[in-house]
């Protein structure tokens, strides 16, 4: 079935056509007509599915029959990376209708935001915090939308964002048409269908999340301390010409980079802790091909739309088989073919066995050739946790030995002496802990030493 069968006006197919689309996707095949008709849709569909084009054809074509100046379609989804991937594959579908859109996330000013809304982009691409700030405002008020669609949805109850989400519900009217997209459908999720849909169609609400047809998947065993020494061997035998490499926490990600930096391999980052203007151009960059290893949280795992992305590299296992999926999602998108390495240290033996289970798919482990497992090396990616409280702990107990020598040896201001009836100011015999204390610090409290603390 071509594009051209199922009724998109016109100028959308020009878009669709200018964007290289031929046949649709699977998803796409059933998602499209249902929405086309009006009904709500509940739909899993696996990352890199073609699902964005399957919620945004349908519902531009609705919307162009609709005056302009009123917001009439609204996205919620659960990362920015998403919504502005979202954003852009609308605007390149509308570069020949009169439709707008714009991305609503945090990060960045409030200001062009309220600008949309006052306007009345015809859709806007939300995530649900950023929403509810906006909605404390009489601009924000959606009275005029007839369509929900939330994506993501399952990502959004791991992020915590189910309450913000019924938060969301209570601001905006009953939509006409809410189009549903989840790669999984855990309990809370399913029971949240049951409120929102009207007999739905429902698309493979049975089939379980696995990764694409089109990924080879292989798994390379080694030791913690030497998986960055073999992430750079890869990359400089050329195994790696361009990757998205994921790690387990901010941290780990930051030194990974800097790690690969130094080694002359052309490198940048993206997590929670980076501003929204260092994650936009870390994923441009990647994107571009200037940057060609980008080091990723699992905030990018279904962010990331990137052409022809060859090598996906999961540098530490993820914990739930899902995250699994949806990182090595990033490649083979949308019928390509791509490959996804693994690396395994023993204490991750038990995630990865987890895995396996959950994709019915024991994976072939690979040795390189000529690379020392056995050697030691003084860099690490992270610090123990007994070893960061051990130097926390050191580090207060210094720092409260300096702050008793400066109140206890005479050397710290004493006050002005004794007012009458307020005993115990002053530095008093037995009240030595108030003298040099924060303004504010209430008299006759002895055991207190130095007043308030500041706040760390």
């Amino acid at each position: 079935m071509p594009f051209t069968d199922f009724g998109l006006h016109p100028d959308l197919l020009r878009g669709v056509k200018e964007m290289g689309f031929t046949r649709p996707t699977p998803i796409q095949q059933d998602a499209i007509p249902a929405a086309m008709q009006g009904r709500d849709v509940l739909a899993c569909a696996m990352t890199g599915s073609g699902k964005t084009a399957a919620f945004l054809l349908p519902t531009m074509h609705h919307l162009m029959a609709k005056p302009r100046g009123v917001t009439r379609a609204l996205i919620l989804t659960p990362t920015r990376e998403l919504a502005a991937q979202i954003d852009q594959h609308l605007r390149e579908l509308a570069v020949h209708t009169p439709l707008s859109g714009a991305p609503v996330f945090g990060g960045v000013g409030m200001g062009p935001q309220e600008h949309a809304f006052r306007r009345g982009a015809d859709v806007l691409v939300a995530t649900p915090g950023r929403l509810l700030d906006h909605f404390r405002f009489p601009y924000a008020r959606l009275s005029g939308l007839e369509i929900l669609v939330l994506d993501e949805a399952d990502r959004m109850l791991d992020m915590g964002f189910l309450p913000d989400i019924r938060r969301v519900l209570r601001h905006i009217p009953v939509p006409k048409q809410t189009l549903f997209f989840s790669a999984t459908m855990p309990g809370p999720i399913a029971q949240l269908t049951r409120e929102m849909l009207k007999n739905p169609v429902a698309i493979n609400i049975q089939r379980e999340a696995a990764p694409a047809t089109g990924i080879t998947q292989a798994v390379y065993p080694v030791p913690q301390e030497l998986k960055a020494s073999l992430l750079t061997t890869l990359i400089k035998r050329g195994d790696l010409k361009q990757a998205l490499v994921f790690t387990r926490t901010k941290h780990r990600a930051n030194r990974l980079a800097d790690q690969l930096t130094r080694q002359g391999i052309p490198c940048d980052r993206i997590h929670g802790n980076r501003s929204q203007s260092q994650r936009t151009a870390a994923l441009a960059a990647f994107k571009s091909g200037r940057c060609r290893f980008l080091v990723a949280t699992d905030i990018a795992a279904r962010g990331i739309d990137v052409e022809a992305l060859g090598h996906v590299v999961n540098f530490d296992v993820p914990n739930v088989s899902e995250d699994y999926i949806h990182r090595v999602g990033r490649t083979a998108r949308a019928g390509a073919t791509g490959e996804a390495f693994t690396f395994v240290a023993p204490d991750e033996e038990g995630d990865l066995r987890q895995i396996e289970r959950a994709i019915h798919k024991s994976l072939p482990r690979v040795t390189v050739p000529d690379f020392d497992y056995s050697k030691r090396t003084n860099e690490r990616l992270e610090i123990p946790i007994g070893e960061r409280i051990a130097a926390i702990r050191t580090r207060r107990s210094q720092e409260r030995d300096r702050s008793r020598g400066r109140q206890g040896g005479g050397g710290g201001y004493q006050g002005p002496g004794p007012t009458p009836g307020h005993p115990g100011q002053g530095g008093q015999p037995g009240q030595a802990g108030q003298s040099g204390g924060w303004p504010g610090s209430h008299s006759g409290s002895g055991g207190r030493s130095g007043g308030y603390r500041r706040r760390r």
